[in-house]
């Protein structure tokens, strides 16, 4: 079996650790987070590249390609750590597409696929959802319910949203409460949700991979009686340790992008596993990269932080890693059941 990814997703993967790179250097990143907006015109080219479509259908403007794809461009921007719409977006082109009437479809897919009409989701209770990614800019509302399947369209002037500041300052959020307006969405959200899981999963992914890309080459220049604090062991295998856990959120992250398309039986359960593993590994990789800068990464001025708030705020968005780890255990538990002689 060949896990590599095919000449195209290769290719997806090059240019948008280009495009990035050019796009989102430090200094960018750190102006935009510090006034607290995104760059409409950096978002505009991301659209014009087909990144804001990228899993939806083509009757839709979308390129219709797969989660894998979807992925790959979420672990690319936790690696930038680009402040931008695109996980909002991308959340509400999932719902709609998986979850929405054929008139919810054909009035904000089109829209959410050109990067014009931007979309935000959010986790209510009691009609209210408290951390909403972009919901201050967004052209169209999803309440998802957290306790079922169900959820609510709404265009904003049907919603009360309210900033709220967090700690992660590269994106922004706002609590959103439903008024009487809306309508129901066509079906069950829970596919849809299990794919915004996975795609948070390889944001974290790609948070952890630079955190600890950071450590290693401050351990390696960094010096301490004439000698790299690298070739110390405490240090050395603190990141040894941080490889281990990027790997297994990669690995986890992939498989439930996987099976999103070729085994969707099993994408609730693997979403949920990609999820926990990956909010663990982010806020400690991330965590264990500052211990290896030391005092300095304890500065407004190191860029560090942004990551390990970056990582702290995804980890509690759409389900904490523990939430996650009870559901895998109920899930994994109701399949042991289903294979069981007795259930036969």
């Amino acid at each position: 079996m060949n896990f590599d990814f095919t000449d195209d997703q290769q290719a997806i993967k090059r240019t948008a650790h280009d495009f990035l790179a050019d796009r989102y250097r430090s200094d960018k990143v750190r102006a935009l987070a510090e006034e607290g907006v995104y760059d409409d015109a950096l978002w505009t080219e991301m659209a014009e590249l087909g990144w804001a479509g990228i899993f939806l259908d083509e009757a839709y403007g979308g390129q219709e390609l797969g989660t894998v794809e979807l992925v790959i461009l979420m672990e690319e921007l936790g690696y930038a750590l680009a402040p931008s719409p695109f996980l909002s977006n991308a959340a509400a082109g999932l719902v709609l597409q998986h979850a929405g009437t054929d008139e919810q479809r054909e009035r904000w897919l089109p829209g959410i696929a050109s990067g014009e009409v931007r979309g935000a989701v959010g986790m209510a209770r009691d009609g209210e959802a408290r951390l909403v990614a972009d919901a201050d800019s967004a052209g169209v509302l999803v309440l998802l319910d957290a306790e079922g399947g169900g959820g609510t369209v709404l265009e904003p002037a049907d919603a009360t949203v309210t900033p709220v500041d967090t700690i992660d300052s590269t994106r922004r959020f706002a609590s959103v409460r439903a008024g009487d307006a809306g309508e129901p969405l066509g079906g069950d959200s829970t596919a849809a949700l299990d794919r915004i899981e996975t795609a948070l999963a390889a944001e974290l992914t790609g948070v952890a991979q630079r955190s600890m890309e950071m450590a290693v080459a401050y351990a390696k220049e960094r010096k301490q009686f004439d000698r790299p604090i690298g070739v110390n062991q405490a240090v050395s295998h603190r990141c040894a340790q941080m490889l281990l856990e990027v790997e297994g959120a990669r690995s986890t992250t992939y498989y439930a992008g996987w099976t999103a398309e070729h085994e969707p039986e099993s994408l609730s359960l693997a979403a949920s596993m990609a999820k926990a593993y990956a909010a663990d590994a982010g806020y400690r990789v991330s965590a264990s990269s500052l211990q290896v800068h030391g005092g300095i990464a304890f500065t407004w001025e190191h860029d560090l932080h942004f990551f390990l708030k970056r990582a702290r705020t995804d980890g509690a968005l759409f389900g904490t890693a523990r939430a996650h780890r009870d559901r895998v255990a109920e899930l994994a538990g109701l399949s042991v059941l289903a294979g069981s002689p007795a259930a036969a």
